[in-house]
């Protein structure tokens, strides 16, 4: 029998291992180091937010979170094992463009994931609609994408990130392109799908406001090479709302994040 000191305890669904990850770019003139020595917990259930200066890595991190890049040192498990290759099971990835096919409806956008995995048809149309009803699109499902909005789109984008239904939702700027005002209201929705569906969320942002307002924890990253330089614990109640943003609270740390990003300006 195994001795017990020598078993590795599973790790929670959901849960986030980050450890000594360095990330180096190579070049025909020079290497590129982009990340450096990166080490990072995320809990079970937790949003976290990625700041920091344009370059810093904070989306290379992700990406590597997703499968979708390999390391070039360091370590990288997902819910107690490596991530060395896209694994939707484990993990949903949203993007900054919605990326959706123009010739498929929403419904047949968020089932594309479960066609490729030869899921049959009637489940695949169950589970989209369920996705689509998650993010306030019900009874949209029939329309195309030229048909939606840029905060419907995107919403699209979340619903196809949710329908395999992964412990782990990585988000790469996905409000980027959004009027400040729907920015806001998808925000929101997002905190409250989050709510509904106790996923862990890693969220990459360069707003600041949008940072300290959405998450847990924001993890704030140097310049080239991306290094963490500050780990911020958000002490805000839940469920946020906007009469937060002109606390004295919500200003403290956001302005405790931006000393960071000017120093490195």
């Amino acid at each position: 029998m195994q001795p017990l000191a020598n078993i590795t305890p599973l790790k929670p669904a959901g849960a986030i291992e980050v450890r000594n990850v360095g990330q180096i770019f190579k070049t025909t003139s020079q290497d590129v180091v982009a990340l450096q020595d990166v080490s990072l917990d995320v809990k079970p259930g937790r949003f976290v937010v990625l700041v920091g200066p344009s370059g810093c890595g904070k989306s290379t991190l992700l990406m590597m979170m997703a499968g979708l890049r390999q390391q070039t040192s360091g370590t990288i498990t997902i819910s107690g094992a490596p991530i060395l290759e896209p694994d939707p099971n484990r993990v949903g990835v949203v993007f900054q463009e919605a990326s959706l096919f123009p010739w498929l409806t929403a419904e047949e956008n968020v089932e594309f994931p479960l066609a490729l995995r030869r899921v049959s048809k009637d489940e695949r149309r169950a589970k989209a609609q369920d996705a689509l009803k998650l993010v306030g699109l019900e009874g949209f499902g029939k329309r195309h994408p030229h048909e939606l909005s840029g905060g419907m789109k995107q919403r699209v984008s979340i619903a196809r990130g949710l329908v395999q239904d992964p412990p782990v939702l990585l988000m790469d700027e996905p409000f980027a392109a959004l009027d400040e005002q729907t920015r806001m209201t998808m925000g929101d929705e997002l905190l409250r799908i989050w709510a509904a569906t106790g996923k862990t969320v890693v969220f990459v942002t360069h707003s600041l406001t949008e940072a300290v307002y959405l998450a847990d924890e924001v993890i704030v990253m140097s310049p080239r090479p991306g290094r963490i330089v500050d780990h911020l614990q958000v002490s805000l109640p839940r469920p946020r709302t906007y009469e937060m943003l002109s606390g004295d609270a919500f200003g403290r740390m956001r302005d405790r994040i931006w000393q960071h990003i000017r120093k490195s300006a």
